[in-house]
């Protein structure tokens, strides 16, 4: 079995004040990054990086012995009908410091529900291979069934891409592999069951606004253990961020995982106070 790392997507949430960091003063990556393995950049999905800030950020989490990040792909390659051919150079050197050093771990595509399996789209991920794989484990996040036809798969497999393994609302054309192994190093994104806000084209926190119970992390822990048989290493994201509950989800995991208590934010053990049974006593 592959290491396992369990991380969160963002850290920058205005409903986070109250709910994850409380009173705390400190710099708000600074603090997250104790409590975590890894932060998945969710800014670059809007604006690409640039390595003054990326810098700032490996300054910001050094502290934090083997703390990684990964990073979302703009998304002009995802979902515009053509991206700025200027990004993939400024993705290059912007993420630079982060690739010299080896605490980038995975670039995420990620893909719209409808994005089928079709030449043209064959076609842009053959690109994206192109430009990014040689420099960064680049992941996609599919969405559509029919993806997961086995020809399909195969071509993915010959772009020697990661597939990302969802835990998601689905419906009768979502792609719905329980563990899909295609890639070497893993990737699985929790992005909460909240079926009526996903279908309905809610706002950002309703969509993710979801927290999942201890049955529900009992059945996923099974399904990362199996994951984790698959490939070289395993990364983990909670991606429920609304009220802070990929960070409470993220840590709970950690624990079925290792069996070990976490170290909690303590106003995140007021907003979730199940998490009495996860924290290590010096959280309250």
């Amino acid at each position: 079995m592959g290491p396992i790392a369990v991380g969160i997507a963002g850290w920058s949430y205005p409903d986070w004040k109250d709910t994850v960091y409380g009173n705390n003063r400190e710099d708000a990556l600074v603090y997250i990054s104790r409590f975590v393995e890894a932060i998945e950049i969710n800014s670059t999905f809007y604006r690409p990086p640039s390595a003054k800030v990326v810098e700032a950020w490996l300054r910001r989490t050094a502290p934090r012995e083997g703390f990684f990040f990964t990073a979302k792909l703009h998304r002009d390659f995802t979902h515009a009908p053509e991206a700025d051919p200027t990004l993939v150079e400024q993705f290059h050197a912007g993420f630079a410091p982060m690739l010299q050093t080896g605490r980038l771990r995975h670039l995420l595509a990620q893909f719209r529900h409808d994005f089928d399996d079709r030449p043209d789209h064959r076609r842009r991920l053959a690109d994206l291979a192109r430009d990014f794989g040689h420099a960064f484990d680049l992941v996609v996040e599919l969405r559509h069934r029919s993806w997961q036809e086995a020809e399909a798969l195969g071509f993915l497999e010959g772009l020697d891409v990661t597939v990302c393994n969802l835990d998601y609302p689905t419906g009768a054309q979502s792609f719905q592999m329980e563990c899909c192994t295609v890639g070497r190093y893993g990737y699985f994104r929790l992005h909460g069951r909240n079926y009526a806000a996903w279908f309905s084209k809610a706002g950002r926190d309703e969509t993710y606004n979801y927290y999942y119970n201890r049955q529900e992390l009992g059945r996923i822990k099974t399904r990362i253990d199996r994951l984790a048989q698959a490939f070289e290493r395993l990364t983990v994201i909670t991606n429920n961020h609304y009220r802070g509950a990929e960070v409470a989800n993220a840590l709970e995991l950690k624990y079925l995982l290792t069996g070990d208590r976490q170290p909690v934010p303590p106003a995140l053990l007021k907003t979730y106070p199940a998490l009495q049974e996860v924290s290590l006593p010096d959280s309250e």
